[in-house]
């Protein structure tokens, strides 16, 4: 995380400036579009949209980083493991509360399980203390029917096993649940039905030690449950319309792929910036920058609310979608996104697509050229948000356009709490490929569409649900956009469509 005590902002240019020709073509609403930006729009045709696929970042239960593809494989990313699911094929528990990953195991009365890794271990000489267990969450807190829980289990000789016992109001029965492995040694399981009352929970952990390893439990700790705090949607197409509506939209990219390029898919939104002469557009780092290959995406295209297109779904067409298409210019995003790969760099996963305001607009005829103007605008807080609190506080709508439900804007929304240090959370969200980058706004204002973002939808696990977001009140993320509001555009290579900066914040 950067010491929010420091704000030297410093760019490193990906690629050198360059001029371009001053050759204009026309638009199809007659107005002006530098010849840049039509080779973009040109280049998006339909067979090329069809086969563009989503930019979905997913994480497997030893920590590894795939990408997911349409048909639900995994493809691994900045190496060459095969993907190990998360949870396991036990079956879900009969008795509530339950897991969608099934890792119950079925309820006790003493928290310590029917698969003898509750007691005491046998242990050596040698080795007479068991796994360390932290950060664990929720602690003292306030959850809603469904949460993510989860701990850090370290232990100098690895850890073999871990259990989660949920202790219910009622002091007898008690429920153990299987969590997995995920980044940092933090063990962790969604676990759904949870009642109004005041629960606890253990954590068992078993080492790999010699003679069996030695077996420790952690003390109960308390947490309560209200399900009063709105309800838990996973993924329902979004129908209130608003400012979201309208800023939100399809990106589409090329970055390389199977020896060459390849289209992709994500989301973003048009964001408040206060300059003129420009529009930015906040989305995840992930859909601007392959930083396993270390180059930017190229020949990018934004189509702001095209779930309302007249089409059957995403085309060519861009005089079929309510404010047709917008070219960008350039990208920005944090050099420790560009430093490191999948999964090392999560807690980086924001970035801006920065847009012309005259020259980058074609398609279905609009007043100006502005997309702010035209599309709206949600503005972007760099505040920590609310989470992990009893009643309305924290609960959070996550929207975007899942490939799964072209050309839909769909969305999901429940109380948020936190991955890890550096992630938010969203247990239950079930939004599909495509909607990476697509905005979390907290609170949604629902009769007007509005709200502020808070975060953007960055991965999730790879068989479970829950979606993760990087922490925008980090310096970084007000960091970056600083440079994408102020960042000359001739300092910018834009010759194929594929240009950007990576910013250093301190």
């Amino acid at each position: 995380m950067h010491n929010s005590q420091t704000s030297h902002l410093g760019a490193v240019f990906a690629l050198v400036m360059a001029m371009l020709p001053a050759t204009l073509a026309m638009a199809a609403n007659d107005k002006a579009i530098e010849a840049s930006k039509a080779r973009v729009i040109e280049h998006w045709t339909s067979a090329r949209m069809r086969q563009a696929i989503p930019r979905d970042f997913v994480i497997d239960a030893k920590g590894d980083g795939y990408l997911r593809k349409p048909d639900g494989s995994f493809e691994p990313y900045g190496h060459i493991k095969a993907a190990h699911q998360l949870s396991t094929d036990a079956p879900a528990p009969t008795a509530k509360p339950t897991s969608p990953s099934g890792g119950g195991k079925g309820g006790g009365k003493d928290g310590g399980g029917d698969d003898g890794d509750g007691g005491g271990g046998g242990g050596s000489s040698a080795d007479s203390t068991p796994p360390a267990v932290t950060e664990m969450n929720p602690d003292e807190a306030v959850i809603g029917a469904s949460h993510t829980f989860a701990a850090k289990v370290t232990d100098e000789n690895g850890v073999k096993s871990v259990s989660f016992v949920i202790y219910y109001p009622n002091g007898v029965n008690s429920q153990k649940f299987t969590p997995s492995k995920g980044v940092d040694d933090v063990w962790s399981i969604t676990i759904n039905g949870f009642t109004d009352g005041n629960w606890s929970w253990s954590v068992v952990a078993k080492d790999s030690g010699p003679k069996g390893g030695i077996t420790g439990t952690t003390g109960p700790v308390a947490f309560s449950v209200s399900t009063s705090a709105g309800g838990t949607i996973t993924n329902d197409p979004w129908d209130n319309d608003g400012v979201v509506q309208t800023a939100a939209g399809r990106i589409y990219f090329e970055m390389p792929y199977n020896d060459g390029w390849g289209g992709f898919v994500c989301s973003g939104t048009v964001v408040t910036d206060g300059t003129t002469g420009r529009s930015i557009i906040l989305t995840a780092a992930h859909c601007v920058y392959d930083d396993a290959n270390k180059v930017f995406a190229r020949n990018v295209l934004f189509i702001p609310n095209q779930g309302q297109t007249s089409g059957d779904g995403t085309d060519l067409n861009c005089g079929n979608d309510p404010l047709g298409c917008w070219a960008p210019s350039f990208g920005a995003v944090d050099v420790e996104w560009t430093t490191r790969t999948f999964p090392n760099n999560i807690e980086w996963d924001y970035a801006y697509y920065v847009v012309n305001d005259t020259g980058a607009h074609q398609g279905t005829a609009t007043t100006t050229d502005s997309l702010e103007t035209e599309a709206g605008a949600l503005p972007v807080s760099f505040l920590t948000p609310r989470y992990n609190e009893s009643g309305p506080g924290d609960y959070t709508h996550a929207l975007g356009y899942s490939y799964n439900d072209d050309p839909n804007f769909m969305y999901c929304a429940e109380d948020m709490t936190t991955e890890g240090s550096v992630n938010w959370w969203l247990p239950s969200c079930d939004l599909s490929g495509g909607s990476s980058g697509g905005p979390w706004v907290q609170p949604m204002d629902i009769g007007t569409g509005s709200g502020p973002i808070i975060s953007v939808n960055s991965w999730g696990y790879s068989s479970s649900s829950g979606m993760a977001g990087p922490m925008l009140h980090s310096i970084g993320a007000a960091c970056v956009f600083t440079m994408a509001k102020s960042t000359d555009w001739l300092a910018i290579l834009n010759t194929d469509g594929m240009q950007g900066i990576s910013v250093v914040c301190q």
